[in-house]
């Protein structure tokens, strides 16, 4: 029924939209154990840190306030890729033949995720974490 759903949505519209999660169910042994994940005060403060960085790379950049925000030009002068991320992307870009706004917004999001990893560039694991985010191509 999702499938059939999904299927209905246009790919234009999907491609739009930034993150696409799926949200597997959680087993009740999990649940039951003593894993401790991540506190929510420690997530609120690295995304409290992510947006001070953020508010910093826009200092006097007027409309801009967070990554999401940014434009082309914007990227290109703020969203630096180590040269093993910039070969990543061209890859992923070609095999998931993403269009030029899913590759612009793959960058915002890469920045995005290392700035919650407090990092200066965007990494490899930044660029394969953000792809993981965009929508699967369904099969027809």
């Amino acid at each position: 029924m999702i499938t059939r759903y999904q299927g209905r949505l246009s790919g234009p519209l999907l491609d739009r939209i930034d993150l696409h999660v799926d949200v597997p169910r959680v087993e009740y042994d999990r649940l039951m154990s003593d894993e401790q994940a991540e506190s929510s005060a420690s997530v609120r403060q690295r995304v409290e840190n992510a947006r001070d960085h953020q508010r910093k790379r826009f200092e006097g950049r007027a409309g801009l306030y967070a990554n999401a925000d940014m434009g082309v030009s914007e990227i290109q002068q703020l969203c630096y890729l180590s040269p093993e991320a910039k070969q990543v992307l061209e890859i992923s870009t070609k095999r998931m033949q993403l269009s030029a706004r899913s590759y612009h917004r793959v960058i915002k999001l890469s920045r995005t995720i290392a700035d919650l990893e407090d990092s200066r560039r965007i990494e490899v694991n930044h660029v394969a974490e953000s792809l993981q985010y965009r929508p699967r191509q369904q099969a027809n």
